[in-house]
């Protein structure tokens, strides 16, 4: 069907309330699209509750040919949705490490790296106890981030706490009340939702962001910057990384060898959440 030509899947495992309030994805499609949409091509996104309804998604898509390829976020190790899109001969990008895309063209960022920035960026103000928020451990960028947290920790002799959220806000405020017992000075938070959720438990407890308690969230955003005070942020360009993403789709779909593609550096951005 010529339709089926000019449409790409992307599926996203998620809250519809965490996708609703989360800038990321919203960049990020904005991206593929200033791609795809010239090039004639349309993105057709849908969010499901679980993997297993992603799977059974991906399954439909291929039995009505519904979609010409896929991009598929958020891979665990040994993700099985490598395999599933290469048995239904979807042609597919991966946005992640390559290490979890078996061959298949990916955008990756330098997850591990840029935690161990941001650890560096804080022991450098002068805090020996840093809390950090972390995703979903069953991703692989979750767990990239952590080792890397954990990496530089050590080398810089610093106590690094680590608790998990789900990248939604209402997570951030229970893993930063967890946090504050083990009495860190600084916070990093794996989005911004959860940055926002510990400037705002913050101010709950009488603790004044950033003389008693420094705070970076990672992915910078509106919501970063026009926040109270403004967060400083581990910024990435999302819409480029979109962009990446929508080109590795077309030369997929062109059948060209696959490759991979790192996304541009990401930077902190100091605001005045940190000291």
């Amino acid at each position: 069907m010529a339709q089926a030509q000019r449409r790409v899947g992307l599926v996203l495992a998620r809250a519809s309330r965490v996708l609703g309030e989360e800038p990321y994805y919203h960049e990020f499609i904005e991206g593929l699209e200033r791609v795809l949409t010239p090039a004639g091509v349309s993105v057709l996104v849908k969010v499901v509750t679980d993997r297993e309804a992603e799977s059974q998604t991906y399954e439909r898509w291929a039995e009505q040919d519904l979609v010409s390829g896929v991009i598929l976020v958020d891979l665990g190790p040994d993700d099985d949705r490598v395999s599933l899109v290469g048995r239904l001969g979807l042609p597919a990008v991966v946005l992640g490490d390559p290490s979890t895309a078996s061959g298949l063209p990916t955008v990756w960022t330098d997850d591990a790296g840029y935690a161990r920035e941001a650890i560096q960026f804080l022991a450098e103000g002068g805090h020996r106890v840093i809390g950090h928020v972390t995703g979903p451990p069953s991703f692989v960028h979750t767990q990239l981030r952590r080792t890397g947290a954990q990496t530089e920790a050590r080398a810089l002799g610093v106590t690094l706490v680590q608790v998990e959220g789900d990248y939604s806000y209402e997570s951030g405020r229970a893993a930063v009340a967890d946090l504050l017992t083990h009495e860190p000075t600084a916070i990093v938070c794996d989005n911004d939702l959860m940055a926002l959720a510990a400037l705002d438990t913050m101010r709950e407890r009488d603790l004044a962001v950033p003389a008693d308690m420094s705070v970076v969230a990672w992915d910078d955003s509106a919501l970063c910057q026009l926040a109270v005070p403004p967060l400083s942020a581990m910024s990435h360009d999302v819409v480029r990384i979109g962009e990446l993403a929508a080109n590795a789709m077309l030369d997929a779909l062109a059948g060209r060898p696959a490759a991979v593609y790192q996304a541009p550096p990401a930077h902190i951005v100091a605001r005045d959440s940190t000291n």
